[in-house]
C-alpha cells in the first residue's frame, strides 16, 4: 500500500498485474530492457518481479525503468538471491537457462554476480534507497541439487527524489 499508489507499471507481469492500478509489460509489449514507446515520468511506481536477471544489461534496464517513474515515485524490485535460489557461484543457472546474471544484496562477485545495491548506486541518479533486504520466509532447502522452497529472493525499494538536482 505504501509504495503502490497511483499509476503503476508491472514489468514481466505474466498476465497477472501486481495491483488493479498497474499496466502490464511483457514479451508482447517489446523489450523490457528498453520500454520503447513509454514516455518519461509516466508512472508513480514500477514493479518488477524476477525479471532483472533476464536482462542483457541490468544497468540499462534500471535506467529505462527509472526514466518512466515520476519524481517522488518508487521502483520496486524482487529478484532471485544467488545463494538461496541458484546455490552456485557461476552461470549457467541450475534452474533457468535464460538467467544472464546472479544477484546478491550488497556486493558484486565477478564474473557472474551483481550486487543489487552497488548496481543501483552505479546506474541511477537522484534516488533514496528505502531498503534492500533478503527474503527467505519458508526457505528450508539448502542442498544445491534440489530446488528451493519458500522465498529465495532479494527485495528493494528505491524512491525517485523530487529534487532532480541531487
Amino acid at each position: 500500500e505504501k509504495y503502490c499508489q497511483g499509476l503503476g507499471l508491472d514489468i514481466g507481469f505474466g498476465g497477472d498485474p501486481l495491483t488493479g492500478n498497474c499496466t502490464g509489460w511483457d514479451f508482447e509489449h517489446g523489450d523490457a530492457q528498453v520500454l520503447e514507446g513509454l514516455q518519461n515520468e509516466t508512472f508513480d511506481f514500477v514493479y518488477s518481479s524476477h525479471t532483472l536477471e533476464h536482462m542483457r544489461d541490468p544497468a540499462v534496464a534500471l535506467k529505462n525503468w527509472w526514466r518512466v517513474i515520476r519524481p517522488g515515485g518508487y521502483l520496486l524490485l524482487y529478484i532471485p538471491h544467488r545463494d538461496l535460489y541458484e546455490k552456485k557461484l557461476e552461470l549457467p543457472s541450475r534452474w533457468n537457462d535464460d538467467h544472464k546474471h546472479f544477484f546478491l544484496p550488497e556486493r558484486d562477485e565477478p564474473p557472474d554476480t551483481l550486487g543489487l545495491r552497488p548496481l543501483i548506486e552505479r546506474s541511477l541518479s537522484s534516488f533514496a534507497i528505502e531498503y534492500v533486504k533478503e527474503c527467505r520466509d519458508g526457505w528450508t532447502i539448502s542442498a544445491p541439487e534440489i530446488h528451493s522452497d519458500g522465498e529465495y529472493s532479494i527485495e528493494a525499494v528505491i524512491r525517485k527524489n523530487s529534487d532532480l538536482t541531487g
